[in-house]
């Protein structure tokens, strides 16, 4: 079960993404990469985690709603294409 609004300051970069619980977690970048993608989560407060779907109780990494925005509209506009060649 995700956390309440009351528990969502204990939520912190890097903390254990299974601490967040079960439910809500999305895999919008699936492919044909036999299931090893990145899922995310918008948080009560609506921060964004994100995880390894290979390591489910690994590290979160939780963003604010401004950079969720910002990093994909770099992406969209090839920002991050230096990263695929």
């Amino acid at each position: 079960m995700n956390k309440s609004v009351a528990d969502i300051h204990r939520v912190y970069n890097g903390m254990p993404a299974s601490a967040l619980g079960t439910e809500g977690w999305r895999k919008p970048w699936s492919g044909p990469n036999g299931g090893s993608c990145v899922e995310v989560m918008k948080l009560a407060d609506g921060r964004v985690a994100l995880r390894q779907s290979t390591d489910p109780d690994g590290p979160a990494l939780i963003y604010t709603v401004r950079e969720i925005e910002q990093f994909l509209h770099g992406a969209k506009g090839g920002q991050a294409d230096f990263l695929l060649a």
